[in-house]
């Protein structure tokens, strides 16, 4: 199967108002958004599902001096842990509410995040409105497919592990990337604290990166709750004969590894694994040179 992107064409017209380092320029070449260009993080919001390692990135958000902002049993466990931190009614002036469904839905949150810091009338409007900004939104997501993959799962219990706060802010703060850092990995803990402690900010493409990673596991997580729920017969309905085979197939891959080289020495190539942790794709290589499309 080929693609041909031969008629594709991408047009950008600059703005009057536009600064030296342009949008195109950033999605072009992000590795020009250096430390120069690097924007210090004064407030976080942290709500994790996965909640290893971040009691210790917490503690250098707070080092570096990050107000920390958080949610149910992750603030809590920043309590326990000795790191200060706020609820996230302090900010909002509303309590949690509906067995946690309502958290940080709300115009302060997501106002925080959403307003562009160079835009004049967004300026205005925030700081009208008494809106603090948010520089940094640390989450992670309701363990859906897990939950869904479990025999003996409840409907009530599938529909209650739908995030919806969580994908609200991830794809809010990945859309307004310039300003705000969206991090959805412990794996990413690490290097994130690093750049803040070397450049006191995080740069234009780093959080580029960050989002297009956040776009990736929202998409991919809306696709599960699809793929899932697409089987299922409405509620005291029977199942219909067809549920076994989904009206839409659904298939996601991530990539695990670039190869030696594609099917000649002079084509690249990859290798993409469905996220399962089986199969040979996640083999262990024992010897040999690194692997190619063919070999």
């Amino acid at each position: 199967m080929t693609w041909s992107l031969r008629n594709l064409r991408i047009r950008y017209k600059p703005s009057h108002e536009e600064t030296s380092l342009s949008q195109t320029e950033i999605l072009e070449t992000p590795s020009k958004a250096t430390a120069e260009h690097a924007k210090p993080v004064r407030r976080a919001i942290l709500s994790v599902t996965d909640k290893a390692g971040i009691v210790e990135f917490a503690c250098q958000l707070e080092k570096a001096g990050v107000e920390l902002v958080s949610t149910g049993g992750t603030a809590k466990l920043l309590r326990d842990a000795g790191v200060r931190v706020k609820d996230i009614s302090d900010l909002t002036g509303f309590p949690e509410m509906l067995d946690g469904r309502v958290k940080t839905l709300h115009p302060k949150v997501h106002g925080g995040i959403l307003h562009v810091r160079e835009n004049a009338a967004h300026r205005e409007a925030v700081k009208e409105h008494d809106i603090p900004a948010i520089d940094m939104v640390v989450v992670n997501l309701y363990a859906f497919e897990k939950t869904a993959a479990r025999s003996d799962v409840s409907f009530e219990a599938l529909i209650e592990n739908i995030d919806i706060g969580g994908p609200s802010m991830l794809r809010s703060a990945a859309k307004n990337f310039q300003d705000v850092a969206v991090v959805t990995s412990p794996s990413d803990y690490g290097s994130i604290a690093d750049e803040l402690y070397s450049t006191r900010g995080l740069s234009l493409a780093t959080k580029w990166s960050l989002a297009k990673k956040a776009f990736a596991i929202t998409a991919a997580y809306d696709s599960a709750i699809a793929s899932a729920l697409e089987t299922i017969a409405a509620p005291g309905q029977p199942p219909s004969r067809d549920a076994h085979f989904p009206s839409t197939l659904r298939l996601a891959f991530s990539k695990l590894k670039d190869l030696r080289y594609g099917e000649n020495p002079h084509q690249k190539a990859a290798v993409y694994s469905d996220c399962s942790n089986r199969g040979i794709a996640n083999a262990r290589q024992l010897q040999g040179k690194e692997l190619s499309y063919n070999n």
